[in-house]
């Protein structure tokens, strides 16, 4: 099997995807999925703290990638109690670890861009 953008198509859970970096991109593309990993990679949070960290995010927007990611195998959700008001813990899963080398270098990248072209404000 090929691991690179060459060659024949690559099928993984039904879907087919023209190379690896397509596949990867389905499961963490996006303007908030990886943000949200970030913000998970440390340790578990409340809904309501990933929404405090992640300002400019929309609640429904933050709810929809949360269980797109849920549903990727990448964070986990436990709930807490049977009746409302529940608490809800997202947590990164044994796979969603696998992807902290690849944030620590977006996390580098990021910083080495702010620092030649950016003002924190």
């Amino acid at each position: 099997m090929k691991v690179e953008c060459a060659g024949d198509l690559l099928k993984v859970n039904d879907k087919i995807y023209p190379c690896t970096v397509s596949l990867a991109m389905d499961l963490v593309g996006g303007k908030w999925k990886t943000v949200i990993l970030y913000h998970l990679k440390d340790g578990p949070k409340r809904y309501s703290e990933l929404l405090r960290d992640m300002q400019t995010v929309t609640e429904m927007t933050l709810s929809l990638q949360l269980k797109q990611l849920e549903k990727n195998g990448l964070i986990a959700r436990e709930v807490f109690g049977d009746k409302p008001p529940v608490k809800v813990i997202y947590s990164l899963t044994g796979f969603g670890k696998t992807f902290i080398p690849a944030l620590e270098a977006i996390l580098a990248w990021g910083n080495l861009i702010a620092s030649h072209e950016g003002v924190f404000i």
